[in-house]
């Protein structure tokens, strides 16, 4: 079965159980058609030297306005970076201060700990000596 119209004509291949195959063909342009677009590019309109002066400008502060942008976000990229390493040091000193403090304080808890032990030891001496004594003036008052 073949339907023709002005610019398509279908045709039907064959019917399946899975739908059915149709060629579309398509009727070549007529060539007294006249295309919308031009072939040709538009021709360009002469500047002045007052407006490419005035584009020339405009291009120049745009190129500041983002030369300026991009500076600000690396001066705050570099900001952040350095407030993060001085927070970063900061933590570092505070947790090597405590260290430091806390190692002292240990040498200095053990010190007093042997200082202690040894007057502590000292005294048990000097008692057993003082003992020894009594003892031995007792025996000699006791021999005499």
């Amino acid at each position: 079965m073949a339907l023709a119209s002005a610019d398509i004509q279908v045709k039907e291949l064959d019917k399946r159980s899975s739908g059915q195959a149709l060629e579309l063909i398509l009727s070549p342009p007529a060539a007294e058609a006249i295309p919308e677009f031009p072939l040709s590019p538009p021709k360009k309109r002469d500047l002045s030297l007052e407006e490419i002066q005035r584009k020339h400008e405009s291009a120049e502060i745009r190129r500041k306005s983002h030369e300026a942008e991009v500076l600000k976000q690396l001066a705050e990229k570099h900001e952040k970076k350095v407030l993060q390493k001085a927070i970063e040091e900061s933590n570092n000193f505070r947790k090597m201060a405590e260290e430091k403090l806390t190692t002292k304080m240990e040498a200095n808890k053990e010190n007093r700990e042997a200082q202690l032990a040894a007057k502590l030891e000292r005294l048990r001496e000097k008692e057993k000596w003082m003992e020894e004594v009594r003892k031995s003036k007792e025996k000699k008052e006791s021999e005499d």
